[in-house]
């Protein structure tokens, strides 16, 4: 707790509705709450239990992209890009607006498959889109528009996710989720590569007091970047043996670029090393890509990697410091954080080593990861949801 010195100006409390006061804290929460309901009733769906408008895979992949990642993604990159630009992202009545229309698009695809369900699930990114964009062009940082690009990129992706199941276009549906979830890895690659070196470096100071210096070979991020974007397009494509061989150099390139992050000394610093074991998902992701492609495994073990190995490790790392960040605290873990941390690498393992050493225990798996997921965002809300709805605590504005 501060404490204020005699003689220091007292700062005003922030004015207005705390949770809409800054991205993150209305779409963090939804996004928490919705990864506590969405797996355990695709659960109830895949035992018969529950029937959904959609067809279960197909909802089941749509809202873990579209619905859970998505809100992290623009709550992150409306916090993030008032940093980067000095002005102020959507808050108050438009940052409501906009997390009731992610929450309208929910409601929609729990309760219809049409035409109507659909425009009201895709109107959500474009939307957010031009409100980030607004502000970044404003603010001319040219080298962060490369997170427009991704964020209209997946507004086609979802946009085509729809025409497809739809039968408006000739095309398979799960095509588009791959493409989508192929951009959510490429951002993750390209934050990554921003602040992983940065919060380790501070981290290990902070906590260790060690002093490291992490030199990133800029050939080497440029390399990875490229060769991934890559191997995930010609994934999408159906390109087979081309696809495999290119995952491989970028799996390989990307295990260098983590390994020049030195993740080894991060052990005792939970907040630090879930960023770190979480992105090593993504060059195991491309290692096993290949062997997709070659037809030596099935294709959920590389498609899990990303999906709850990298993402889901990324997003829990990314929402509690994030959070204990911009409310004021300080960027410590608690045993309630490593707690989280290590159910999601728990579920990432469960569902792909069960699909990669143990077939028969799928089923097992599914169930194991589902529990573990479910888990981790439950604490996350036990700690969390006081941070997320009230003023930070230091006093100041977010």
């Amino acid at each position: 707790m501060a404490v204020m010195k005699i003689g220091e100006p007292k700062l005003a409390r922030p004015r207005g509705v705390a949770i809409l006061a800054l991205g993150f804290r209305p779409f963090y929460l939804l996004a928490a709450l919705f990864a506590c309901v969405a797996i355990p009733l695709w659960v109830l769906n895949l035992s018969g239990a529950v029937e959904l408008p959609l067809p279960g895979l197909l909802w089941h992949a749509h809202e873990m992209i579209f619905g859970f990642a998505a809100a992290v993604i623009v709550g992150f990159l409306f916090t993030a890009g008032r940093n980067w630009t000095n002005l102020p992202t959507p808050s108050g009545v438009p940052l409501a607006l906009l997390a009731s229309l992610w929450l309208a698009g929910r409601i929609a695809l729990l309760t219809s498959n049409g035409m109507v369900a659909a425009l009201i699930d895709v109107l959500f990114l474009p939307l957010a889109a031009l409100a980030l964009g607004r502000v970044l062009v404003r603010a001319g940082t040219k080298r962060n528009y490369v997170m427009l690009v991704i964020l209209s990129a997946l507004s086609l992706a979802n946009l085509m996710f729809h025409l497809a199941r739809l039968g408006v276009v000739a095309l398979d549906p799960l095509a588009a989720l791959h493409f989508a979830l192929g951009l959510i890895v490429m951002l993750e690659t390209v934050m990554g590569g921003r602040v992983i070196p940065n919060f380790t470096e501070n981290g290990l100071r902070m906590a260790l007091g060690k002093q490291v210096l992490l030199v990133q070979p800029a050939w080497l991020n440029r390399a990875a970047i490229a060769a991934t974007g890559a191997a995930l397009l010609l994934w999408v494509l159906g390109a087979g043996q081309w696809a495999a061989a290119v995952s491989l150099v970028a799996g390989g390139l990307q295990l260098a670029r983590a390994l020049s992050w030195k993740p080894w000394l991060t052990l005792r610093v939970p907040i630090v090393w879930i960023l770190q074991l979480a992105y090593l998902w993504i060059p195991l992701g491309l290692l096993l890509l290949a062997a997709v492609q070659l037809n030596w495994l099935p294709r959920p073990a590389a498609i899990h990697a990303f999906g709850i190995g990298s993402t889901g490790g990324l997003i829990i790392g990314m929402i509690t410091r994030t959070a204990l960040g911009h409310t004021g605290r300080l960027l410590n873990a608690s045993w309630v954080e490593t707690t989280a941390y290590s159910l999601v690498m728990v579920a990432a393992l469960a569902r792909v080593l069960s699909l990669v050493a143990l077939p028969a225990a799928a089923l097992g798996g599914i169930h194991l990861a589902a529990t573990c997921w479910t888990l981790a965002f439950a604490f996350y809300l036990y700690r969390y949801v006081p941070f997320l709805t009230r003023p930070r605590a230091d006093g100041r504005p977010d």
